[in-house]
């Protein structure tokens, strides 16, 4: 009985050193736990405070973003139609020229044909025949 005793006396005493060496190991780790806890909690709260202020200025930058994009696609409309109302001036210009070239070009030959008319001796008109010859 007596060896049951000090075997048992002896798992005991292995129990408590292993205990003890768990223990001591176990320390630092469960330090290590509570500055990494303390580092969780000042990011939640850095979190809480920055967060709502950052979130709403990414609002406001899409806000903005989408007010720029929609005046830009205004601006390029109204560069559309002033592109279209050049083209049509451009096209009354050239109709333009085209009846001023057609009036100078019948202006022209208006002025040939008044050149050429008198150029040429005048005739002299003929009386009818039955008439007798007018005297002058």
């Amino acid at each position: 009985m007596s060896e049951a005793i000090f075997l048992l006396g002896l798992s005991f005493l292995l129990v408590v050193v292993c205990l003890t060496i768990l223990l001591l190991t176990a320390i630092p780790t469960f330090q290590e736990l509570a500055k990494a806890a303390n580092s969780i909690i000042r990011l939640a709260d850095t979190l809480s405070r920055e967060l709502p202020a950052t979130l709403e200025a990414i609002r406001l930058t899409g806000l903005e973003l989408s007010e720029l994009s929609d005046e830009l696609n205004q601006g390029a409309k109204n560069a559309g139609e002033a592109v279209k109302q050049v083209n049509d001036g451009i096209k009354g210009v050239r109709e333009g020229a085209s009846s001023a070239s057609i009036a100078t070009k019948s202006a022209f030959a208006g002025i040939k044909a008044g050149l050429k008319s008198l150029g040429r001796p005048r005739r002299q008109r003929r009386s009818p025949p039955d008439l007798p010859p007018s005297e002058e």
